[in-house]
């Protein structure tokens, strides 16, 4: 057995051990990889990131890499367990830790932060996100002609607000976004830009997108989560019995899918348009087009138990004009609505979400 062979072995008996079966930064199952300057386990994309801070980490493959035997020790004696406690020994409970799920940016910050400034690694740091306020400009698309325009923006922790200003030194901000009504998710694809960040509030009992991007990578991240900051903080002084852990989910929050279907009107005689869907906990939410300012219009997905179901197909004699035909039907106790999909794993993906959102108990306020 060559000495490569022997030491890939080694390597991954060591991933036997708790916490080494998945990536360090991500938590993606089975990592291929290994930093031997940091003793951890990471999956192909990270490692993609660890190579770009080479002062801080060296990266090297689990089976096709050269392992000194040193480096081998190295890991053995470290490994993914202990390298979170020195490392993330002190990350704020708001903090939005990514999963390989998440877009590059929320990846590559996680990891700077973590190796590079080593943020979270002692207790009783004081942290950017917590400083109360924030003030700086991000470019925000237009909602009329599409263009990115710098603006500025203010966050708020004690008026509990998101406020942007169309010039710098103007008196009045253009719009103020309640953060308890307020979402923030990454939407590199949608936006066209990595660093992409579309926000939605509540304007007149109306859903409101406005989408945002800053050049540095580390700027977005931070406003990010400090607007997460700013939410646990509004959260605590309206519900101050509650735990962490039962406060945490009420933060920003990831789309559950989203994607285009087509969809026919109240009569169901009118023919199927394309839409983009945006399902967002029970609200299905369709535009014209996916960076739309306002959605044409919303389904509320409520319990089963209360009349609420999807399943497949569309009612017999539907006249289906589109090109796609697989299609969904949601009924509500008002009535049903009619969507199809273009293939027909999309359509059982649609199907699964909506399932799962009428299966889960609804909370007071969604009564």
């Amino acid at each position: 057995m060559s000495s490569n062979e022997r030491a890939t072995r080694v390597l991954r008996e060591i991933q036997q051990n708790p916490g080494n079966d998945t990536c360090a930064d991500c938590g993606a199952p089975d990592p291929g990889w290994g930093s031997c300057s940091l003793g951890v386990f990471i999956c192909l994309a990270c490692s993609g990131i660890h190579r770009n801070i080479p002062n801080i980490s060296k990266v090297k493959s689990l089976s096709l890499s050269h392992w000194e035997d040193h480096e081998v020790q190295f890991m053995a004696e470290n490994g993914n367990e202990m390298m979170k406690s020195k490392y993330e020994a002190a990350v704020p409970v708001y903090y939005y830790k990514p999963t390989h799920k998440d877009c590059q940016v929320l990846r590559e910050q996680w990891i700077r932060a973590k190796y590079e400034r080593k943020e979270f690694s002692e207790p009783g740091k004081n942290f950017t996100y917590e400083e109360g306020t924030r003030d700086g400009l991000l470019m925000k698309r237009g909602r009329d002609n599409g263009q990115f325009l710098s603006r500025r923006f203010v966050l708020s922790e004690r008026e509990g607000t998101l406020k942007y200003f169309t010039k710098y030194d103007a008196k009045e901000p253009k719009a103020v976004l309640k953060v308890d009504t307020m979402n923030a998710t990454f939407q590199p694809e949608k936006i066209g830009n990595p660093n992409g960040l579309q926000i939605t509030y509540l304007k007149d009992y109306s859903t409101r997108n406005i989408f945002v991007y800053h050049d540095n990578g580390k700027e977005v991240v931070d406003w990010y989560n400090s607007i997460r900051a700013v939410q646990l903080h509004y959260l605590k002084v309206a519900f101050p019995g509650a735990t962490d852990a039962e406060l945490i989910p009420k933060l920003t929050r990831n789309f559950l899918k989203e994607g285009y279907m087509e969809k026919t009107g109240p009569r169901q005689t009118e023919g199927f348009k394309k839409r983009w869907f945006t399902l967002d906990h029970r609200r299905l939410m369709y535009f014209k087009d996916p960076l739309d300012a306002f959605a044409k219009g919303e389904v509320f997905l409520g319990n089963k138990d209360h009349g609420y179901n999807a399943f497949a197909g569309l009612p017999a004699g539907t006249h289906c004009n589109g090109a796609w035909q697989h299609g969904i039907t949601i009924q509500t106790p008002d009535r049903c609505f009619l969507f199809t999909c273009e293939t027909e794993n999309d359509q059982q993906d649609w199907l699964k979400h909506f399932s799962d959102v009428m299966s889960a108990p609804m909370s007071p306020q969604e009564h």
